[in-house]
């Protein structure tokens, strides 16, 4: 019988075990197949390779990522996570692939069919991209939405404040603008930046639609800078639009310092005529300055001359500092500036006779001399002479000055005025006739001590000395005199009160102490 022998210490040959499958023949359409699988994250090549551990690898991977990139935000996912993922999925497909070139697959049985399956796979990264990518989008769209939002609650909030205040704000609110103009264009928020602007403008130059002109001119002047910071595409209009604006309040707030007689319209005023010469507002500067020059002149009949003068002698200083950069109003602001210091020479004389009248006779005469000085030809030149050595009397004799002296002369009664004194002295008097002369030094004379002046029966110019004399033709009525001292003198003016009547002759005479004395 064939086969093998049976004998008690014989059996079966049993061939032995392999430690492992043998490996499958090389096939590069099921390494392809391998490789395409791990690209999709799910680390499906290692699946079909029966490689638990790589495949969690993968499957770890593609949660962190996932975990890093959800939910999509404005600033996506960080570029080191997506290069260190792409990095990790190349590598698990080339492993991949060199697994599975000797490795046989469990499903499906034919490599092109696990190649076809890995490509439609790819679709689900592909697909979780684009979906990730329109949600960053969304994302960036609504962040760019929210810093224009945040910026236009920043303008709304400045406009309840001054300007000088919010201009930091208004400035980073413009930043915010531009930023979205320029290097966002296209978005929805850019796409809003024109309507935005509007808005902007209109909140920063409110205080010229409320007539606050004064408060609108700096806000007017910044809105001007808008156009170095913003494109002129997002402007259009608006860059033109402080223009006449800015215009009109330099021109009302210039008009109202003007007639306040304050002194912020000279810049104002100048301002204008540089900036907008040729503007309508320009036009208006020299006829509102001569206005105002002709209703000073007014004023100078008022009550209040000196202050009409005061006012005149200021237009005319600052019409001249403004014609000097006034351009095309130059020559009719240099007329105004003529006029107002010719008028103020002429009022100085109802200043000075207010200022007698009111018995400040130091300034009368000051005004007065002043008015005589500065007004050769003057209607009034002769009387203001009067009426400041009227005025110089009544400092010392203050009686004098109770009555306006007059241009009349002469009078029925003589009076020697005789100078007993080393010094040259000159004569004032007033009363029903005004005038003034001086008396030449008595070179034989000296000056009386104190002590002589108290000796009963000193009685000056009775020597029969030659005394330098004058002698006036005076009317009846009580005549104001002071005698006052030349040149270095430290002797003060003496005066006298004579009470002149018909049928009388006087005598005055003049003499020095250590001041200057009189008697009659």
């Amino acid at each position: 019988m064939s086969g093998y022998p049976y004998g008690p210490s014989q059996g079966f040959a049993v061939p032995p075990m392999p430690s492992a499958p043998p490996p499958a023949p090389p096939d590069g359409w099921r390494a392809a197949a391998v490789a395409v699988l791990n690209l999709s994250g799910f680390g499906l090549g290692y699946a079909l390779l029966r490689r638990r551990l790589p495949m969690a690898a993968c499957l770890a991977a593609t949660v962190v990522l996932l975990f890093v990139a959800l939910p999509a935000d404005a600033d996506g996912v960080p570029g080191a996570a997506l290069a260190l993922y792409a990095v990790f999925l190349l590598l698990a497909a080339v492993h991949g692939a060199v697994a599975g070139l000797r490795t046989r697959l469990t499903w499906p049985g034919r490599a092109p069919l696990a190649l076809l399956l890995g490509v439609l796979l790819l679709a689900v990264p592909a697909g979780g991209a684009l979906w990730y990518d329109d949600a960053h989008e969304e994302a960036v769209q609504q962040a760019l939405l929210d810093r224009l939002d945040k910026a236009d609650h920043l303008v709304t909030a400045a406009g309840r404040q001054s300007f000088s205040t919010a201009r930091s704000d208004y400035r980073e609110a413009l930043e915010v603008y531009r930023d979205l103009a320029v290097h966002h264009s296209g978005s929805r928020a850019a796409d809003q930046v024109p309507d935005r602007m509007r808005t902007y403008y209109t909140t920063v130059g409110a205080a010229y639609g409320h007539q606050r002109y004064c408060e609108a001119i700096e806000p007017l002047k910044y809105l001007r800078t808008v156009p170095r910071a913003m494109p002129e595409k997002e402007l259009g209009s608006l860059t033109r639009w402080p223009d006449d604006r800015l215009a009109t309040s330099l021109y009302e707030c210039g008009r109202a310092g003007l007639t306040a007689g304050q002194d912020d319209w000279v810049p104002r005023f100048g301002d204008l005529l540089n900036t907008f010469p040729r503007s309508a507002p320009a036009a208006k500067v020299a006829p509102a300055v001569d206005a105002a020059v002709k209703g000073a002149e007014k004023d100078v009949t008022g009550r209040e001359p000196c202050t009409a003068v005061q006012q005149l002698r200021d237009l005319d200083t600052r019409i001249t500092d403004l014609s000097g950069t006034a351009g095309n109003a130059a020559d009719d602001l240099t007329k105004s500036a003529d006029r107002a210091d010719r008028s103020g020479d002429a009022g100085e004389y109802a200043c000075g006779v207010d200022q007698y009248k009111d018995r400040d006779f130091d300034a009368a005469r000051k005004t007065l001399e002043q008015y005589v000085s500065d007004n050769k030809n003057g209607r009034n030149r002769d009387r203001a002479k009067k009426i400041a050595i009227g005025a110089e009397v009544a400092q010392t004799l203050p009686a004098a000055g109770k009555k306006l002296p007059t241009t009349a002369s002469g009078g029925s009664i003589s009076v020697t005025v005789k100078n007993d004194s080393p010094d040259d002295v000159t004569v004032l008097y007033t009363g029903p006739v005004t005038g003034s002369f001086t008396l030449k030094g008595c070179g034989s004379c000296k000056s009386y001590s104190l002590a002589d002046t108290l000796i009963t029966g000193f009685k000056p110019c009775s020597s029969g000395k030659n005394y330098p004399q004058r002698t006036l033709s005076l009317p009846v009525g009580t005549t104001y005199f002071v005698h006052k001292p030349h040149g270095g003198s430290t002797a003060t003016p003496a005066s006298d009160t004579a009470k002149l009547r018909s049928g009388y002759i006087y005598t005055e005479c003049a003499y020095t102490t250590r001041t200057l004395g009189s008697s009659s």
